[in-house]
């Protein structure tokens, strides 16, 4: 079973200026002029790590990682202006511009998927391959099912915690309640809302309790920003049709793509990955069983390698 690349530091790092008062951090990883590639982080809000890097082989690949606004090192932390699935797509193409490249592999999981998906259909001409995982595409449906009724069912007790900062009277739009919360002027409501927010994400992630997988994730600098940006963007539901995502994949036609999904994701159910399967036929499809959402349980980042690995040589388009 493939597992991941040792630990390797950025041969690049900087900072870009995208406008709208937005710098983003970013670094390039691997082999300056090799393969080109981009990984695209959850969230939105995450930011990317050094388990990122390890995805690709080194010798093989030039990778560019980065914070997408408002998260990680990128300023302004957690900010939530000219913040959106558009500003994010424009954003990777100055990257691209800076890598100086024509086309780039992206890999993208959860969040990154949807925004993978995104940046594809709009410019298809400059993507080699793609690699998805855990799909997301910010369908309402997909929302309410983590955020209103669904995932619920299954962890009633985490639940618990994650509406205990709304009253009860705000809870049949939980998006809504939190968004007051996320963007209150008092400091102590934003840093609550944006605990529970998260840690309702970080203890859901993966099949079986993991506590390697969620800790930080109450750390307040980075709580903030994964709340507040993906609430922001879900309350506006990425700034997408109902469904567009999966309408649009024929536009991804000629492109070598694979998906992959854990079973049993309860934060990204494999429905959406099976719908985006049937529209999209040509892009390999593996359906992991006894697995969950985490892109780090064995038998989702066995495949995730392999798939880098067999891409690694392959011509561009």
């Amino acid at each position: 079973m493939r597992s991941f690349y040792p630990p390797i530091e950025p041969y690049e790092t900087g900072t870009l200026d995208v406008g709208d008062g937005h710098v983003l951090y970013y670094e390039r990883s691997g082999t300056h002029g090799a393969k080109p590639a981009v990984f695209l982080h959850g969230g939105p809000g995450g930011g990317i790590s050094p388990r990122h890097r390890q995805l690709f082989d080194p010798a093989l690949y030039d990778v560019m990682l980065f914070d997408q606004r408002g998260c990680g090192r990128s300023t302004p932390h957690a900010g939530l202006e000219a913040n959106t699935t558009w500003h994010l797509v424009a954003d990777m193409e100055k990257l691209r511009a800076l890598m100086g490249v024509e086309q780039w592999l992206i890999f993208g999981g959860s969040w990154g998927s949807a925004l993978a998906l995104a940046y594809a259909q709009t410019h298809p001409e400059h993507v080699s391959e793609l690699v998805l995982r855990g799909i997301f595409t910010v369908r309402p449906s997909e929302l309410d099912w983590y955020y209103q009724f669904g995932t619920s069912e299954v962890h009633p007790e985490k639940w618990e915690d994650f509406v205990r900062p709304i009253p009860e009277d705000e809870r049949h739009d939980l998006r809504a309640a939190y968004r007051k919360r996320l963007t209150s002027d008092d400091e102590a409501v934003r840093l609550e809302a944006a605990q529970a927010w998260t840690l309702w994400e970080g203890r859901t992630l993966t099949l079986l309790p993991d506590a390697n997988i969620t800790s930080g994730f109450e750390k307040p600098h980075f709580a903030l920003a994964f709340a507040r940006i993906e609430n922001h963007y879900f309350v506006h539901q990425g700034w997408l049709e109902d469904g567009q995502l999966i309408r649009d994949a024929h536009k991804l036609r000629g492109i070598p793509g694979i998906i992959v999904q854990g079973r049993y994701d309860l934060v990204c159910p494999a429905r959406t990955a099976w719908e985006l399967h049937k529209a999209w036929p040509e892009a390999d499809f593996h359906l992991i069983e006894g697995a969950g959402h985490a892109f780090t349980e064995p038998d989702i980042l066995d495949r995730l390698i392999r798939a880098t690995d067999a891409y690694a040589r392959m011509p561009h388009r």
